[in-house]
């Protein structure tokens, strides 16, 4: 079971460049480090874990720091404030 585990793992994690929008390659990236995360702590492998974390993390920061930086959409102008 491990080690099917260790293989979606890597599958999911390869799988994400195939994502052509950087918010959808993140997210699965992000999946994909929790399933090594997972596996790191079953075959007890500390640095598997902390690489992995490290990976999430990074992935979840620009995602997130992404939506956050992504400008908000004009509000259109009403009939009435157009002619102010």
């Amino acid at each position: 079971m491990t080690q099917i585990l260790g293989w979606v793992a890597t599958a999911v994690f390869v799988g994400s460049y195939f994502f052509s929008r950087p918010a959808a390659l993140r997210a699965v990236q992000m999946v994909g480090a929790t399933l090594w995360i997972v596996y790191g702590f079953l075959i007890e492998a500390t640095p598997v874990i902390a690489a992995n974390a490290l990976v999430f993390a990074a992935a979840a920061w620009t995602c997130f720091a992404a939506r956050k930086s992504r400008p908000t959409a004009p509000v259109a102008a009403t009939p009435a404030q157009s002619t102010l």
